[in-house]
């Protein structure tokens, strides 16, 4: 499911009824400006927040730029996503490292809301830049708490400090000081401390959580806080704000199909940026918060940068290089066929992956139904072919399918659609390497989603549809074609949400150019 997915879907809905409106008359404002608010209270974003939001927007669009521009719609969609920017923090926020190491960095934040699994998380990724992480385990209340970071620091790579067993034992302040001291001997540059949590926002939590705070004198201070956690996560990040203070906000579990909308009012209420959102439980499921990014995801603009970023990260450039000679000499085969699908599925999570695409909001039956099992399937259909099979796959004719179909456990109508889709995909790939630009929507179905029930309801609806005429009503009209591109996925692959191909926040021309570079290599 896509991050704020259901909010997402209101504010492109509320924004798509302005396509046809070649004029914009106050009524059409205030009315479009009624939907964000119901979307963002549904969602449960903070009143304040909504009231300043929705008042911005009113202002800003019915100015006599807006008024006088050739496309008033595209005016108004471009304002929605710079407030949106605005209230999610405005700009990219890093951390502040020490002059002098180690760098101290404090987890806090209420039980539940992920801080052990982030503190592995942000090591893992710390390591990944090149510095060498420590972990302090100062949970000594949760039961099993050090057990789990000691775990999860094993899993990241990272040293544990733990000198106490936790469960009710140890005196948490003291070991956050004997951890500072034993990263600056061990040449540690940057320690993560662990706190413990609560259920719900008491004294004791606050006190030693302030204890630890000027024990260490941290660089930084991140408030951890579930996207999950609705109305009252600006009144538990105030609480922490008065009682600890933090730096900057980690938004944890931002993968959940709640609604999720609080975590837009906490940069907002606090005045402390959003620096990492969590997106899933996997390790490296952890990313820089970009404020225009996940503004552009809201509304259904896609994510290419972000998109491009991770799979640089599972790509090797040297195999993707013969890769490319490969394609564009017609040598491609089903090993390297495999090879790539094998390189998709290390760059994550295939449906958020899908969800950074233009235009995939209006496909969320589609995403959702996506079954990355069907990569592992495929990958057993081609390993059961011989070398001579899988360099000139001409060379499978019916009994040698049968075969195939029999040593993977598959039916040969699953070992026809494996071919037919190599065959399309071979085709988009040397389009690519020779210069040009895939045209994704006729590359045929990816694994997982040729068989889907979504793809059938789809076309049952298209069917259905076939030779309904329109209405003659512009505004009708629209609605009937949204519902449309909805049913049988016509929206994807045109470069927006809203169905247009110039709306502000569709892939720059630098992102295209990005994208272009990294398929080429």
């Amino acid at each position: 499911m896509a991050i704020f997915g259901n909010l997402s879907l209101r504010l492109t809905e509320s924004l798509a009824n302005l396509r046809t409106k070649g004029k914009l008359t106050p009524a059409d404002v205030d009315g479009t400006v009624r939907e964000i608010r119901r979307a963002l209270l549904e969602a449960d974003v903070a009143l304040p927040v909504v009231k300043e939001f929705t008042a911005h927007i009113r202002e800003r669009a019915l100015s006599d730029d807006v008024n006088k521009a050739l496309n008033p719609a595209q005016q108004v969609v471009q304002i929605v996503n710079e407030e949106l920017i605005g209230i999610l923090g405005g700009e990219v926020r890093r951390i502040n490292f020490a002059k002098q190491p180690p760098t101290v960095i404090m987890l806090a934040g209420l039980q539940g809301a992920g801080k052990t699994t982030l503190a592995g998380k942000l090591a893992k990724k710390l390591l990944e830049d090149k510095h060498q992480p420590m972990l302090v385990a100062c949970d000594l209340q949760r039961p099993n708490a050090v057990n789990q970071l000691q775990i999860v620091g094993a899993q990241a790579g990272a040293h544990v400090f733990a000198p106490e067993p936790g469960n009710g034992i140890g005196d948490p302040v003291r070991v956050a000081k004997d951890a500072i001291k034993y990263a600056t001997d061990k040449h540690y540059d940057v320690v993560i401390i662990d706190t413990a949590g609560r259920l719900g926002v008491d004294a004791e939590l606050m006190k030693q959580a302030a204890n630890i705070r000027k024990a260490t004198n941290p660089d930084e201070v991140l408030f951890v806080i579930d996207a999950m956690i609705g109305q009252d996560a600006v009144a538990t990040a105030k609480a922490f704000q008065e009682g600890v203070d933090f730096t900057g906000v980690v938004l944890s579990k931002l993968d959940g199909d709640a609604r999720g909308g609080a975590a837009l009012s906490v940069a907002k209420t606090t005045g402390r940026p959003i620096m990492f959102a969590s997106t899933g439980e996997r390790l490296d499921e952890f990313e820089v918060f970009h404020p225009d990014r996940m503004a552009s995801r809201i509304l259904d603009m896609g994510d290419i940068l972000t998109l491009i970023e991770q799979a640089q990260k599972a790509f090797d450039e040297e195999e993707a290089m013969k890769a490319a000679e490969k394609m564009a000499n017609d040598e491609f085969t089903l090993d390297d066929f495999l090879a790539q699908m094998q390189q998709m599925r290390k760059a994550g999570n295939m449906k958020r992956m899908l969800g950074m695409l233009p235009g995939m909001g209006q496909m969320k039956d589609l995403i959702d139904n996506f079954d990355e099992r069907e990569i592992n399937r495929t990958e057993a259909i081609i390993q059961s072919m011989t070398p001579a099979e899988r360099k000139n796959p001409k060379l499978i004719n019916g009994s040698r399918r049968a075969r195939i179909a029999r040593g993977c456990g598959r039916t040969v109508t699953d070992v026809n659609t494996l071919l037919k889709n190599f065959e399309q995909a071979s085709k988009m790939m040397r389009t690519v390497a020779r210069g040009g630009m895939p045209n994704i929507p006729g590359m045929g179905p990816m694994p997982g989603m040729g068989g889907g029930r979504a793809a059938k309801r789809a076309a049952q609806q298209k069917g259905k549809k076939k030779g309904k005429a329109y209405s003659g009503n512009p505004a009708k009209r629209q609605q009937q074609e949204l519902q449309a591109s909805k049913a049988t996925g016509a929206g994807f692959g045109k470069g927006a949400g809203f169905g247009t191909a110039s709306i502000p926040g569709q892939p720059s021309e630098e992102e295209l150019a990005q994208l272009q570079k990294f398929l080429k290599r």
